[in-house]
């Protein structure tokens, strides 16, 4: 497995880059280590929806939570999750990011799920830390704004 590298969280784009691509891949294990290592430590994952029968709406978990909810699916199921759109805002240390996502069963699949991340960041000690991930999925009755279907400026310091 690898390790977090100063790559990943050299930049925000570069850190939400990692996010995905340590979520995303084939059924099977992934890198979690390299996940945990982009986190702030004490930082919170919130889905709006439950990602595991133990696990309800808008509870908040730490990575090790999170990553015991998830780890049983992705371990028998594939999953690509890739970012389709961002809307980026900062001001000094901190970003907000509404990243629009779709997750497929292939890396060219047709999307199963669309949502939106909502995600923090703080820039500390020379690199870029997740604060927070809160989350939720498009449904019949709550779908993605146009707005958040593209790409927005680069973000501003």
């Amino acid at each position: 497995m690898t390790v977090q590298t100063p790559t990943d969280t050299a930049s925000v784009d570069s850190i939400i880059d990692a996010l995905y691509d340590t979520v995303s891949g084939p059924a099977g294990s992934r890198d979690f280590d390299r996940l945990r290592a982009l986190f702030l430590p004490d930082a919170r994952l919130i889905p709006a929806e439950p990602v595991a029968d133990n696990h309800t709406a808008g509870q908040a978990l730490d990575s090790a939570a999170f990553i015991a909810a998830v780890t049983p699916k992705l371990s028998t199921q594939p999953c690509y999750e890739v970012e389709i759109a961002r809307r980026t805002e900062r001001f000094g240390p901190i970003a907000h990011a509404w990243s629009t996502y779709e997750s497929r069963e292939s890396a060219d699949g047709e999307p199963f799920v669309r949502g939106i991340n909502s995600i923090q960041l703080l820039h500390k000690d020379g690199r870029w830390w997740v604060v927070t991930i809160f989350w939720s999925k498009e449904t019949e009755h709550q779908q993605i704004p146009t707005r958040y279907s593209h790409r927005s400026p680069a973000a501003q310091n």
